[in-house]
């Protein structure tokens, strides 16, 4: 099989940069950039989209921009040829082979003889295919950041999938790069685009339940490899088509173990977050909108089950304290995962059995329960769902995740999951990893200085170091 990939010497970040300002001067020769600025894509032309990360949310996400009449999928970069995911949620083959596969076959049935470009290196890919107008990253947590800010750097619109980086410091880089480009984002919390949430908010702004002064979000996830005590230890052989050095990214070089991948990176701290960073930006996505969480005076999050500087515990339980702000009283968050749930409120039925996810917000009035699928807001006590008036729609309605995004390329109004909106989430829910890999200390933050108060041990964690050739800064 032949690679595409070339050595990391022809590609340093510093090269990279200059290299595409120079191909970018050189573009503002075309008509749309003239008239519509840097990146803009007129409504009637289709999106050049690049996919980075064609594992299995890789191949997922390629699907739903497949559904695009207006969106075109040009090229594919992927460290992995090949997985099979029949035994993970995924149910499906992935890698840039069958992503490729999958997205030639679709465009084949208007085109004969359709190609897309095929990339082991993302960096030879952005450097080569100066058509490209956006790019989806799907990659691992670790590599989200250093992936973002590159593409934008080469004024690509980029779209994330979640945690939208890996520590606190990467989300506020990348906020404040994609502020300064002007760039369309989106981070990959798809639910935040549903009609439930939406509906959940404008109850909770409207006073329905009256102050709500605790929230609860639980999650089934746990550790994808139970009995795990620690690193693997030795090595297996690398699969067939696997640059396991380019995966590593900005991580130290260590022996390839088959427990790392495809998809149980997320157990260990140098690649994944654990099952907090997993849902967080999803079942915390509720509290931060409707209340605009911007930060907490301080978390704790108690690892359930062995856990080390290495690996992330099997199940988590906790929470964070945000002061009060205008209207708002003081709000407390709990979170849960690994099956763990709070107690059967008293607003609820005896007989009521809660979902296995879900979000509940008291306020002294009643409660408000959203399931983990529709997220529609359900009342309690039922006296009380009786007698409410239906809020007023105050927050417009999306018309998909992704096609949100590929309006914003074309000019539209922002995504609302936009990194501005996902760096604020994605930290809230680092702070709590961040308690996490310290044992479940208790993290007073100084937002203003990005620090932990009395912990100068943490700064390791809230900007990780990286290995030569991956600096961000």
């Amino acid at each position: 099989m032949k690679s595409n990939r070339i050595s990391k010497k022809e590609i340093s970040r510093r090269d990279f940069v200059k290299g595409s300002a120079m191909s970018a001067a050189a573009f503002m020769i075309v008509p749309r950039h003239v008239l519509g600025g840097k990146g803009f894509v007129p409504p009637s032309d289709k999106v050049n989209i690049g996919i980075i990360g064609a594992g299995g949310k890789g191949r997922q996400n390629t699907e739903e921009f497949l559904a695009l009449d207006d969106v075109q999928v040009t090229a594919i970069a992927d460290p992995a040829y090949y997985w099979n995911l029949a035994e993970f949620y995924y149910r499906s083959e992935a890698g840039r082979g069958p992503v490729k596969d999958l997205v030639e076959a679709h465009y084949s049935a208007k085109t004969p003889n359709f190609q897309v470009a095929e990339y082991v290196d993302f960096r030879e890919m952005l450097e080569k295919e100066q058509a490209l107008d956006a790019i989806v990253c799907s990659t691992p947590d670790h590599t989200h950041a250093y992936i973002s800010l590159m593409a934008m750097g080469a004024g690509k619109h980029v779209y994330c999938e979640k945690p939208l980086t890996h520590n606190i410091w990467e989300a506020r880089q990348l906020q404040k790069m994609a502020k300064d480009k002007g760039l369309a984002t989106q981070m990959g919390n798809s639910g935040h685009s549903a009609d439930g949430i939406r509906e959940t908010v404008e109850y909770l702004r409207s006073g329905v339940i009256g102050k709500v002064t605790e929230v609860h979000a639980w999650v089934p996830a746990g550790r994808w490899i139970p009995g795990l005590q620690g690193l693997p230890q030795g090595s297996t052989t690398l699969p067939i088509g696997f640059d396991w050095e380019e995966w590593l990214g900005p991580r130290e070089q260590r022996p390839f173990h088959e427990n790392y991948v495809p998809v149980t990176w997320r157990d260990f701290w140098d690649f994944g977050c654990g099952a907090l960073g997993d849902f967080g930006c999803h079942d915390m996505d509720a509290a931060t909108w409707a209340f605009n969480l911007k930060a907490p005076e301080s978390v704790q999050i108690f690892p359930a089950g062995y856990s080390d500087e290495n690996i992330a515990p099997y199940g988590e339980i906790g929470y964070y304290d945000f002061k009060a702000q205008g209207d708002q009283a003081a709000l407390k968050l709990h979170w849960y995962s690994g099956g763990l749930r709070p107690d059967l409120h008293e607003a609820l039925p005896k007989e009521y059995a809660y979902a296995r996810r879900a979000s509940m917000f008291v306020g002294d009035k009643g409660i408000i329960i959203n399931d983990g699928g529709d997220r529609k807001p359900q009342v309690f006590p039922e006296s009380l769902r009786d007698s409410i008036k239906v809020p007023k729609q105050s927050i417009p309605r999306s018309k998909g995740h992704f096609r949100d995004w590929v309006d914003a390329i074309k000019g539209g109004s922002p995504s609302s999951a936009n990194f501005e909106y996902g760096a604020r989430l994605t930290e809230i829910t680092l702070l709590g990893v961040l308690s996490l890999r310290m044992g479940g200390k208790r993290i007073e933050w100084d937002y203003e200085n990005m620090e932990a108060k009395g912990l100068p041990e943490a700064d390791a964690f809230i900007r990780e170091p990286v290995r030569q050739g991956w600096e961000m800064a």
